[in-house]
């Protein structure tokens, strides 16, 4: 009994965030339609979804922003709705268009910024260094905000989400409007920041998941529609094979190895002259390459390549999305 209770209380400290059936609905618009996910500590995770989806309503929600028509939230111990000043002080949020002012000098606002988050006077300068040399900003501190670059102004805007130390960052869109050299720049902070916080980071942009996130929560029209480690969502269980060799040999040797359930013929391979395409189905757990290669070997087959296929997150996207369109359509009907 007790070693059951110690793991229960183990796995509570592990999850950062919780957020349980959370929907929002705005008159006849469902915003959030009961959606449900918890975070670990130092996870970095994606929210994904296009223009619409969500991903911002429920941002908002998890901040304390938003209240949910439904469902909680619990962040690091603590209800949202219940005591949101308690949330919002492990929180450290960096909205899509952050609220920084042209008139002040980059120091003077995130002077301000750690008054407003509660920390004490005599700590502010030394908070505000800290997170300056956190965000690459300190040669800028006695700048007007008005001659930053669009890269350093949201610099500045992580700067000020992180002044206080937070537990949790929510970034929102944190690249959007940048050049791919800022782009590459704020993905290696928000990875160097990840060290001390969960983060979750909301973006339309499918390459940044790829770069900075270990997992992917896809929303498409308010909804879950999957919610997993970005290497699971980005393995397959598909193997493309090339030789040059009988079509009707190589389909019957293939079909007898373990672990696969279908061969198809692709015909030509239009990357080798002479040789023709094969792609092949294995369970899920299974990993054939090995043994295809042996039984090409064994039957003296001329191989000309043979690999695992991969599909990129936007494939992953776009099944998820011509799913949720064929659901919707089928209840419409």
């Amino acid at each position: 009994m007790k070693a059951k209770l110690n793991f229960v209380f183990m796995e509570e400290e592990s999850t950062m965030i919780s957020v349980k059936s959370v929907s929002k609905r705005y008159g006849k618009v469902e915003a959030a339609k009961n959606i449900s996910f918890d975070v670990s500590r130092n996870e970095i995770v994606g929210l994904l979804g296009h223009n619409g989806a969500g991903k911002t309503t429920v941002m908002k929600i998890i901040t304390g922003f938003l209240e949910p028509t439904e469902g909680t939230i619990n962040v690091g111990g603590v209800d949202v709705l219940a005591d949101r000043i308690g949330v919002q002080k492990q929180i450290g949020y960096m909205p899509e268009n952050a609220p920084i002012y042209d008139e002040m000098l980059v120091q003077e606002y995130l002077l301000m910024m750690a008054e407003l988050r509660g920390i004490p006077q005599d700590k502010q300068r030394a908070a505000v260094i800290e997170a300056a040399k956190a965000t690459g900003i300190e040669k800028w501190l006695v700048r007007p905000i008005s001659t930053l670059s669009k890269g350093f102004r949201q610099r500045v805007g992580l700067c000020q989400a992180i002044l206080h130390k937070p537990d949790v960052l929510i970034l929102d869109e944190p690249t959007n409007g940048l050049d791919p050299v800022q782009i590459v720049e704020i993905r290696s902070l928000i990875k160097r920041l990840s060290k001390d916080s969960t983060v979750i980071l909301s973006t339309h942009i499918l390459p940044e998941i790829e770069a900075v996130c270990d997992r992917v929560i896809i929303l498409i029209d308010g909804e879950l529609a999957e919610d997993a480690p970005l290497n699971d969502l980005l393995s397959s269980n598909r193997v493309k094979f090339s030789v040059s060799v009988d079509a009707q040999q190589v389909e019957e040797k293939l079909k007898g190895i373990e672990g696969v359930e279908t061969v198809h013929s692709k015909g030509a391979d239009p990357t080798r002259e002479g040789y023709n395409l094969w792609t092949i189905e294995c369970k899920d757990s299974a990993t054939p390459v090995p043994a295809i290669v042996r039984t090409a070997t064994e039957a003296n087959w001329d191989i000309g390549s043979v690999a695992t296929e991969t599909p990129s997150l936007e494939q992953v996207f776009g099944r998820l999305m011509d799913k949720h369109v064929s659901m919707k359509k089928g209840v419409a009907a």
